[in-house]
Parts: structure tokens; sequence; C-alpha cells
């Protein structure tokens, strides 16, 4: 099966509020947030493999990526497809730009543009709800990933629902920490509760008018134990923001702000800075 090498970008997520609602019988939690698309992104791309037996070959620069390439989301893709498409060995490179365990959904989104990518280059013929139901095998935010349009969703995650939601315009500035936050961490320190205000709700007030009432339910327990993270979202309030919040379980805190910010860097030397003004 001959291809040229073929290239995906694929972007990350923020959570716009996030409620831990209940806990199921299965041990997940039902939760409520807003995922919204973010324009920083990794590169992944495909290519023949040659001069190897192999079924593929996986080279990862950028970001470290912990586990071995049987573990990557995007090596699982590729052995899921083969199970009912024949499809070649390949050359798969990801230059990875979005930090992990930073809840900006990076792996997931990977996840994602390999399937998108595989579909697209052996015309498999699926369609965007076909690949959302596949990939979400593979974790509960994958599926947002295949339209990345700003959505509601509900379960686990993975019951998603198109929402209009615009921030064009706005400046968005995320800093993580050199801070590992687990999801059974964030978990454990949870208490699922309904929140005051439904997050759909909340969302249709001006966005200066968000931190009374959009909250993320693992802040809590997070800042608790990393005020590190804290100090992060208070020191972007002091700095003007007009909203800001820890990203999922962390430990990425986003803000959003009316005008592009200087000397970010500066504030915070010891951390992942990004900015961008966004266009959606």
């Amino acid at each position: 099966m001959s291809f040229e090498k073929q290239e995906a970008f694929p972007i990350c997520k923020i959570n716009l509020g996030l409620n831990v609602v209940r806990r199921r019988n299965d041990g997940y939690h039902d939760l409520e947030t807003v995922f919204y698309p973010v324009p920083l992104h990794d590169n992944l791309s495909i290519a023949p493999l040659r001069l190897s037996d192999a079924p593929y070959a996986l080279q990862t620069v950028g970001a470290p990526i912990a586990g071995d390439a049987e573990s990557n989301l995007i090596v699982k893709v590729y052995r899921q497809l083969c199970e009912d498409y024949e499809l070649p060995p390949l050359d798969i490179y990801l230059y990875k730009r979005i930090p992990m365990g930073a809840g900006l959904g990076g792996g997931s989104s990977d996840a994602a543009a390999m399937m998108r990518l595989l579909n697209d280059t052996f015309a498999l013929g699926m369609t965007c709800e076909e690949m959302e139901h596949r990939v979400a095998r593979l974790g509960a935010d994958c599926a947002f990933f295949i339209q990345a349009r700003p959505s509601f969703a509900t379960g686990i995650g993975d019951q998603l629902t198109p929402i209009d939601l615009s921030l064009r315009g706005w400046t968005l500035v995320l800093v993580k920490p050199d801070t590992f936050v687990s999801t059974k961490e964030a978990y454990g320190g949870i208490t699922p509760r309904q929140p005051e205000v439904a997050l759909t709700e909340a969302l249709l007030r001006p966005v200066e008018e968000w931190r009374a009432v959009v909250k993320n339910d693992f802040e809590e327990s997070v800042f608790r134990a990393h005020p590190e993270i804290a100090a992060i979202k208070a020191t972007l309030y002091d700095m003007g923001a007009a909203f800001a919040l820890m990203s999922g379980s962390g430990s990425t805190v986003f803000a959003l702000f009316r005008h592009h910010m200087d000397s970010l860097d500066e504030v915070f030397p010891d951390c992942f800075v990004y900015q961008a003004t966004l266009k959606l």
C-alpha cells in the first residue's frame, strides 16, 4: 500500500467549569463540564516504514512521555484499527508540545488525531460518529477531539453535546507548574454534589461574572495538596484576569484576559507558559 508522508496537528482543551455530581456504581464519577478547544498543538506524522519487519516504529520528541510504545494511545489506535482494516507498517513521529499530566487532554487529542489521520490517509470510510465511538474506548475525553468543537460533556466526560459558545478575541494564558497531579489523587479528595448554578446556565453570563459561578470541584483538594497551583491562579487574578480556573484535574491553570500579556515568563519562571488570542 503506497502513500506519502501525512501530518496532523492535535490541539488541546480546557475545561470551562467541572462539576463532579455523583459517584457511579462502577467506581467512576458522573461529571458536567464544557470542553473548549485550544490552539496549542502537537505535531503528528505517519510515513511508510522501511528497512524493518516491525509493524510500526514510534519516535517521540519534545515533552517527555511516560511508558513504552505499546502503552501510547497513538499506537493503541493503530493496533485497534489493524484488527478491522488492512494497514501497512508505519513510521510514526510525534513532536510533543502539549505538556503531559496537565489537564489539557494532550494524549487524548493525539489519539483522536491518529484516528482521523489513518481514516483519511487510507480511505477507511469511518464517519465522525464511528471514530468517536472507537476512540472513546481509550479515554473518556478522546471523542471530543474528533470534531473539537465547544461541547457540554456529561457521563464520565464521554457524552458530548455541542454548544454555542465563543471566546473569540479573548487572550488565553496557560500556566503549568512542574507539578504532577494524578487523576486518582484528584478524585480522592472529591465529595460529589450538584452545583448551585447549572454550568450551562452559568456560562451564559458575561465572562467577568464567571468567577462567582463557574467552579472546578477538583480545585479545593488539589490546591490544599499543591498550594503552588493555587498561587498561580491568585497571581493571574492579580494580573487582571477576567477569569481563571484550573483545567481538569490539573495541574494547568488557565486565564482569560482582554489583551496580550507581557513578561509572563518572568512572572512564572519555572512553569510552562502559553499565550494565544482565541479565534473560535
